[in-house]
């Protein structure tokens, strides 16, 4: 089971972007736990980090996330932590 799941988004740092990235999880009624946005010279570095997210939906928000205007790139990464013994 995964604990968390961080979407790293790489952009460009146009007005509007935030909202736009936004979207995939307001339209899921999903909101992260966790939100950084860094601008970084000519590009926009965005995180988001879910706790105990539904895996169902995982693949579809990186997708809609990948075809906002704007995203050069985005990369998931799952998180899981091992249970003591």
């Amino acid at each position: 089971m995964t604990d968390s799941v961080t979407f790293a988004v790489l952009a460009l740092p146009e007005p509007g972007l935030l909202p736009r990235l936004l979207q995939p999880f307001a339209k899921r009624d999903i909101t992260p736990d966790h939100m950084l946005a860094e601008r970084q010279g000519e590009e926009m570095r965005v995180t988001f980090t879910l706790h105990a997210p539904d895996p169902g939906v995982l693949h579809l928000i990186a997708g809609n996330l990948g075809q906002v205007i704007g995203v050069l790139e985005v990369r998931v990464q799952e998180s899981r932590w091992a249970e003591a013994a």
